[in-house]
């Protein structure tokens, strides 16, 4: 079975910005936020091969359900980065990045149903909005797309088949990321893209390379690994953004 998680690098570029190139919190949550978003519009052309735009395009009301939520919720995450203090917001990375570790150890478990969790389509839609709004809450505070939680929820909830999923997360995330870098860009820290662009191109750059080659080890390094490998690498991150002061 493929990883119902990207082969993406942006969960742990954050702690680096933070802690290899000194980075204030917000700044590198802003920083990590457009790195992302280059990645997330590269990626969805690339994954024209595996799944078709028509596939994505039938599930439009799954993608509008999540949205509903997303949006909301990238706004208001975005917003209260901005306000919170340089500590609070390291404990809440920390925080993120641990849950984030925890459900990556769960989801190399997790299989499509091919149905929805909820019978109710009232129900399915509430639970799709809520869901979407902490994720986009999740995914502004952390400067991420938020794949990491779409693709569990999206083959959980919806019983989306998991290649599909993959390709919907980035359809979502796209707009939800937009939404969180059009709020931050009101705070003065978003001064920190044009006073580091060539910093921001090459990491871009090489954040591109990374998936591309993450991407070609995922068919040859076991999943029982990697995922192990992973989950310890975002615990360690959690602990170092925790301590850092």
């Amino acid at each position: 079975m493929n990883s119902p998680i990207h082969a993406e690098p942006k969960q742990f570029r954050l702690p680096l910005l933070i802690g290899l190139f000194a980075f204030p919190a917000l700044d590198a949550v802003i920083l990590n936020k457009a790195m992302s978003l280059v990645v997330v519009t590269s990626a969805l052309p690339f994954r024209a091969c595996t799944v078709s735009w028509q596939a994505i395009a039938d599930n439009w009301h799954v993608i509008l359900n999540l949205l509903a939520g997303s949006l909301i919720g990238a706004w208001l995450g975005a917003g209260w980065a901005t306000i919170l203090r340089s500590e609070g917001l390291y404990k809440i990375i920390a925080f993120l990045l641990l849950a984030i570790a925890c459900v990556l150890a769960g989801s190399h478990m997790v299989h499509g149903s091919g149905k929805p969790l909820l019978d109710n389509a009232i129900a399915l839609a509430v639970s799709g909005v809520l869901a979407g709004f902490v994720i986009g809450i999740v995914a502004a505070l952390l400067g991420v797309a938020g794949g990491e939680l779409l693709i569990p929820t999206l083959v959980i909830l919806f019983g989306v088949n998991i290649k599909l999923a993959g390709s919907l997360s980035l359809a979502i995330s796209m707009p939800t990321m937009l939404v969180s870098f059009a709020r931050y860009s009101r705070d003065s820290s978003f001064s920190v893209l044009g006073a580091n662009r060539s910093f921001l191109f090459i990491m871009a750059a090489g954040s591109l390379c990374g998936t591309w080659i993450g991407g070609m080890l995922l068919g040859i390094v076991s999943e029982s690994v990697l995922i192990p490998m992973l989950v310890m690498l975002l615990v360690l991150s959690a602990i170092k953004v925790w301590r850092h002061k």
